[in-house]
């Protein structure tokens, strides 16, 4: 039996599935970014939809029979349009609804009305038209501004990814002193003693990482890795040997900077000049001679 060996647990609860962050360019990533993965995506958001039950159990007004109470959330839909606007953690329901007592239920769509608003950052000093839903007014005057609302909640509640990408900015603002608010300094002051208090839950990492996609974390992280890696073409590498070798060798023009200073976007018509300013070079002696001779392609050859 399994369970009887010592290594039954194991085999039953042992095989953990892999996940993004397990395997590839994921599993490179920072954990700054991974704690904004699971705060916005394996965090359980607030009820939005529905109304939770407090109690543990609860009893069948028919029946009398006592069940424990499970608070299930609906299978919500994110549109591609809920990502460009501010809704307030509402999104799509997909159903069925019964539009007659003698006839069949029918598939049914539930939408939030939208409206486009203007809301107003006083850390971004901006004001911004967005579509927002009646929900996302009402909690933007609940927490006393926009920039409140952003910063209390947390990403499963914000739901769209421009409220976090405003968020990530709203942040970013705040860790460099406002920058915006340069010109005024008595109000620059004020914004910075209201909002600082929200950075005590982040670091500059963590606010770098915030709000990205999976997507444009790895491009950043593919941009990151191409930059510490930078590839130097083999052309800038053989001709930098080249030129030592000359060095080396005592060729008076070699030590002249302006033949090392050509790079490799400007084209053929430079190393033509390179190699048409070499064939000119005058050897010092015999031994400098011969071995010029063996490397120069254009060369006279020498009669036997």
């Amino acid at each position: 039996m399994a369970h009887a060996t010592a290594q039954g647990p194991e085999l039953l609860h042992g095989f953990k599935r892999l996940t993004r962050f397990d395997k590839g360019l994921g599993a490179q990533l920072p954990e700054a970014y991974k704690k904004f993965w699971r705060e916005w995506k394996l965090t359980t958001p607030a009820a939005v939809h529905y109304v939770p039950k407090t109690e543990t159990f609860e009893r069948d007004d028919v029946t009398g029979e006592v069940r424990p109470v499970q608070n299930i959330p609906l299978p919500l839909i994110d549109t591609p349009e809920s990502h460009e606007g501010i809704w307030g953690g509402e999104a799509v329901i997909k159903g069925f609804q019964k539009r007659h007592p003698q006839k069949r239920r029918v598939p049914h769509f539930w939408i939030p009305t939208l409206r486009r608003s203007v809301v107003h950052s006083q850390v971004l000093n901006e004001y911004m038209s967005v579509v927002v839903t009646d929900r996302t007014i009402d909690q933007i005057h609940d927490c006393h501004g926009f920039d409140h609302y952003l910063l209390k909640n947390l990403a499963c509640d914000l739901r769209s990814t421009l409220a976090l990408k405003l968020k990530r900015k709203v942040l970013q603002q705040l860790w460099n002193g406002c920058p915006n608010w340069s010109n005024n300094p008595t109000e620059r002051e004020r914004i910075l003693k209201e909002y600082k208090c929200y950075l005590d839950s982040y670091t500059a990492e963590e606010i770098e990482w915030y709000g990205h996609t999976y997507q444009e974390a790895i491009r950043k992280l593919q941009a990151q890795i191409r930059a510490e890696n930078r590839i130097i073409p083999h052309k800038l590498e053989f001709r930098s040997k080249l030129i030592e070798q000359l060095k080396n060798a005592g060729i008076r023009e070699a030590s002249g900077s302006h033949i090392g200073e050509k790079t490799a976007g400007k084209g053929s018509d430079n190393d033509n000049a390179d190699i048409e300013r070499l064939t000119k070079l005058e050897a010092p002696s015999s031994s400098t001679s011969s071995w010029l001779s063996k490397i120069n392609p254009f060369g006279k050859k020498q009669e036997t």
